[in-house]
């Protein structure tokens, strides 16, 4: 039999907002709460209400961003074309 996962309040609450952001792929949650995308999927559809989850879901079905691999690299995602010149922390003058 499959063992079911106890989380607090908190842990529900964050979870259900890391599954709302665009940018927060199921992997990050898989890792940091060990829930599968179905387990996510389960866990939103319990404890929201209906028309949220409906909204949920078309929401995130198909969305790159929620699927690492569906993304070209993980580096890539968020390398913005100055960062070359950023070299730490301080931000290389143009010239």
């Amino acid at each position: 039999m499959i063992e079911k996962k106890e989380f607090s309040v908190d842990q529900i609450d964050r979870i259900i907002e890391m599954a709302w952001e665009d940018r927060t792929p199921f992997d990050a949650i898989a890792l940091q709460f060990d829930l599968s995308e179905k387990e996510v999927i389960k866990l939103m559809r319990r404890e929201m209400k209906p028309s949220s989850f409906k909204m949920w879901r078309a929401r995130v079905q198909g969305r790159k961003t929620k699927h690492l691999k569906k993304v070209a690299t993980a580096v890539d995602r968020f390398k913005c074309s100055r960062q070359r010149g950023i070299s730490n922390n301080k931000i290389s003058k143009r010239k």
